[in-house]
């Protein structure tokens, strides 16, 4: 455990002078189309998964990747960690991500966002906020660009209930495009709200797209159902994965207390 602990400090440390680096060296993007910070940002992901490999022993296994089509697309995946806002970044030509508008607002990170065109959200707004957040997710993905959501709205720990939005079954109506649903394990390895960082194999796995053309409620099921069969799955592997490696599994974040309160 000290072992995990000292890999766990040195990584974070420098995981952020990696990403002190990049934004240095992403600076010239300011005064180049959209395509210079994406491909800013995409290094930056490699980079920082290729750290967590070498320092951790966090080793890193894509699925399904055949699966993803060409152009316009929804992407909507399950969020466990922070890991997976920029691990996923690389499989997609234009990416686009709906964010809080205050990211937008944080001194070069947030410049760095908006020279992306993301799509800040003001959360306060309410049903308003919903709508126009709709609007522009879909001109933006008839543009071309693949929108990547979380249909969850926010990172869930393992073994927390799911809890999916109307939000994204509404982009995806409004859009019309294919959505391809991402099942990942990574909150076994990169807990929120602590620094640790675990051995193990985070998994990404892509899923059978899912055509336009289903209602909003058939949506909501089928996305929820098919991320939430393949995740358990996942989790489980690597559960089992990570007592081989070093004689216990990383705690979910979701205590039984929790549990109850919200059964």
């Amino acid at each position: 455990m000290v072992s995990i602990f000292l890999r766990s400090l040195i990584y974070n440390i420098v995981f952020y002078l990696n990403t002190v680096v990049w934004v240095i060296f992403g600076l010239p993007t300011y005064f180049m189309p959209r395509w210079g910070i994406i491909w800013i940002a995409k290094n930056w992901g490699r980079t920082s998964i290729w750290l967590m490999t070498l320092i951790c022993n966090t080793k890193v296994e894509y699925r399904g990747r055949e699966k993803i089509p060409p152009g316009p697309l929804l992407v909507a995946s399950k969020h466990q960690s922070a890991w997976e806002t920029f691990a996923l970044l690389q499989f997609f030509d234009q990416p686009l991500y709906i964010l809080k508008r205050e990211l937008l607002w944080l001194p070069f990170f947030g410049w760095y966002l908006s020279k992306a065109q993301m799509i800040g959200v003001n959360r306060g707004s309410g049903a308003r906020a919903l709508i126009e957040m709709a609007r522009r997710a879909r001109d933006e993905v008839r543009r071309g660009r693949q929108l990547i959501i979380f249909p969850e709205g926010t990172r869930t720990p393992v073994d927390a209930p799911p809890r999916y939005k109307t939000g994204v079954s509404q982009v995806y109506v409004d859009c019309g495009v294919t959505c391809i649903p991402v099942a990942l394990n990574s909150g076994l390895f990169w807990p929120r709200r602590t620094f640790m960082r675990y051995p193990g194999t985070i998994v990404i796995e892509f899923l059978d797209p899912i055509e336009p053309g289903l209602s909003r409620d058939a949506f909501t099921e089928r996305v929820r159902s098919v991320i939430e069969d393949a995740t358990n799955r996942l989790v489980k592997a690597g559960r089992e994965e990570q007592v081989r490696l070093v004689g216990f599994s990383a705690p979910s974040g979701f205590s039984s207390e929790v549990k109850s309160g919200l059964s």
